[in-house]
């Protein structure tokens, strides 16, 4: 079974492409939606570059996102939450 190992701090998603985060080039961020409602979660090659995609995450969820390490993290709303993680075991 695999664990999660926590590798930072929790911190708000910033809410625009220009303040997106690497979360210190994680490959994997895990994200947790704080509120019941429905977020969308953007991936950015860089802070205000070219998306590489987006998802809707639901209300009260979490979920494993994985990523290139030089890739950045943004949501409409700073109800979403995230750390770097790896995985032991």
């Amino acid at each position: 079974m695999a664990r999660t190992l926590l590798l930072a701090d929790e911190i708000a998603l910033p809410t625009d492409t220009g303040t997106a985060t690497s979360f210190s080039s994680a490959t994997v961020v895990r994200l947790v939606n704080t509120t019941s409602t429905a977020q969308v979660v953007t991936v950015v090659e860089t802070q205000s570059g070219t998306g590489i995609g987006s998802f809707t995450m639901l209300g009260d969820t979490t979920e494993l996102l994985e990523k290139n390490a030089s890739y950045c993290v943004y949501s409409t709303s700073d109800t979403v939450k995230g750390t770097k993680v790896g995985f032991t075991g």
